[in-house]
């Protein structure tokens, strides 16, 4: 018999990576040091373009689901500093970067880059503009918290360049909102979306959360029903990892009112049945797209990728990270800085770069994150092509991985024929731990050495 949809999230639900990167930051290590990344920055790479992130670390307010590296405060005499050690990692990056290297991506995340006013928007975006050069058709997005924006927000990114946005709204219902602190009506979300598509954002994307506190099935639907209304390009459904032993804010929910893992699961499909039957594309794990959408495009293509920024269609880009415990990214290389926005600032008032941790790729590393990211990205992987590309026997080279993909194809989640893996409907829910079949690391580490990943359902 084969096993329903709930069945298989209950059987699948285990502790995984999510891969936006392999291996996964767990193993990046205090070995790697600021000589490395100089070394790094000023390896020619004129085939690769640019993707530019900065973390701006600072909220108004506290949501205790959050997970991101953020400071709460009201003190916005603090922006001006880090605006300032901004600049300087800018400056030193930059002068070791080719400069004739031009950034396809460009992307703002949090806490909540919307914390800056107007004008340091437009300050922070014209000193990006200053070390690098954009080309004229750059992916420029940022992350947008919708309480306490103003139109002048919205205006001063547009003025700046940027053409997608991305909005917090998680969910809908005033009892979750009151469990998670974070208060945001109906009218205000149709407040932005509205003002956003005035004003020309080519792209809007929603972030929700299932696995909230008070969640129900039915209240989850309801705000499915909203949102499909809102009809967004794009949808991130981010599954909530409750850490507290990592995340100290996250002890203020009450674990009592969490979804049972039952509800959980129930949670999970119907989000997969209400948006799929409402038009959108499951890309892969959480992420929805309309089928006109270029990440569908890149999908059906061969061209789609994933990295820290998740998924997206630049994939011959190196990632150059800015701001407290944001992650770089080159072809064989990752570098994450000091997380701690006070030692991050008095690292680059120092030196320039900050530093904390980071990771020189093996060739292993290399073919796995290769064969992860096929996966998640292509939904299939051909052994010859593969083996071509890398000069390995696929068969042999992955003799572990293909030990381990039977039993997901003994319940439906790939097929594995002659000469090919490829992942099934079913198994679009099931990517991450399809690409744990090909992780060396999991399959090595004691269970003592283990890294603690949030579950994969």
């Amino acid at each position: 018999m084969t096993p329903t949809s709930l069945e298989l999230l209950k059987k699948y639900s285990v502790p995984g990576p999510r891969y936006t990167s392999y291996p996964t930051a767990p193993y990046f290590h205090t070995g790697f040091g600021e000589s490395d990344w100089a070394e790094t920055l000023a390896v020619p790479a004129a085939d690769r373009g640019l993707s530019l992130y900065v973390h701006i670390p600072f909220c108004d307010s506290l949501c205790y689901y959050c997970g991101c590296n953020m400071v709460v405060t009201r003190d916005y005499g603090k922006a001006a500093v880090y605006l300032a050690a901004l600049e300087h990692e800018m400056s030193r990056t930059a002068a070791l970067v080719d400069p004739t290297r031009k950034v396809r991506q460009l992307h703002w995340g949090g806490g909540t880059p919307t914390y800056l006013n107007p004008d340091d928007i437009r300050k922070l975006m014209a000193m990006m503009r200053k070390y690098f050069t954009l080309t004229e058709d750059a992916e420029i997005s940022c992350e947008v918290d919708p309480r306490e924006l103003t139109r002048e927000h919205l205006e001063a990114l547009r003025e700046s360049g940027f053409n997608r946005v991305s909005f917090g709204v998680q969910d809908m219902d005033p009892d979750v909102q009151q469990a998670v602190n974070r208060i945001q009506s109906e009218w205000l979300i149709q407040q932005v979306l509205d003002w956003s598509r005035e004003l020309g954002f080519s792209s809007i994307n929603l972030d929700l959360i299932v696995g909230l506190p008070k969640q129900t099935i039915e209240s989850f639907t309801r705000t499915l029903e909203r949102v499909a209304v809102w009809a967004p390009d794009r949808l991130a459904v981010f599954g909530y990892a409750h850490v507290p032993w990592m995340k100290k804010h996250q002890k203020l929910i009450k674990e009592a009112d969490l979804p049972d893992f039952t509800t959980r699961l129930a949670l999970q499909q119907r989000v997969n049945e209400f948006l799929g039957a409402a038009g959108y594309v499951n890309i892969g794990l959480d992420h929805f797209a309309r089928p006109e959408d270029e990440l569908v495009r890149a999908q059906q293509n061969k061209t789609l990728w994933r990295n820290f920024q998740g998924y997206t269609t630049h994939k011959d880009c190196d990632i150059l990270a800015f701001g407290a415990s944001s992650i770089s990214q080159t072809a064989d290389v990752y570098m994450q800085n000091e997380k701690s926005p006070k030692r991050y600032q008095e690292r680059i008032a120092a030196t320039g770069f900050a530093v904390e941790r980071g990771l020189k790729l093996t060739r292993d590393d290399q073919i796995r994150r290769d064969a992860i990211t096929r996966v998640m990205c292509d939904l299939e992987l051909d052994f010859a092509t593969f083996g071509n590309e890398w000069s390995i026997v696929f068969s042999d080279y992955f003799a572990d991985a293909l030990s381990a993909l039977r039993p997901l194809a003994e319940d439906g989640l790939v097929d594995i024929t002659t000469g090919k893996v490829n992942v099934t409907r079913v198994g679009r829910l099931f990517l991450r731990n399809i690409g744990m079949c090909f992780d060396r690391y999991l399959k090595e580490a004691t269970r003592n050495e283990q890294p603690r990943y949030s579950k994969t359902a």
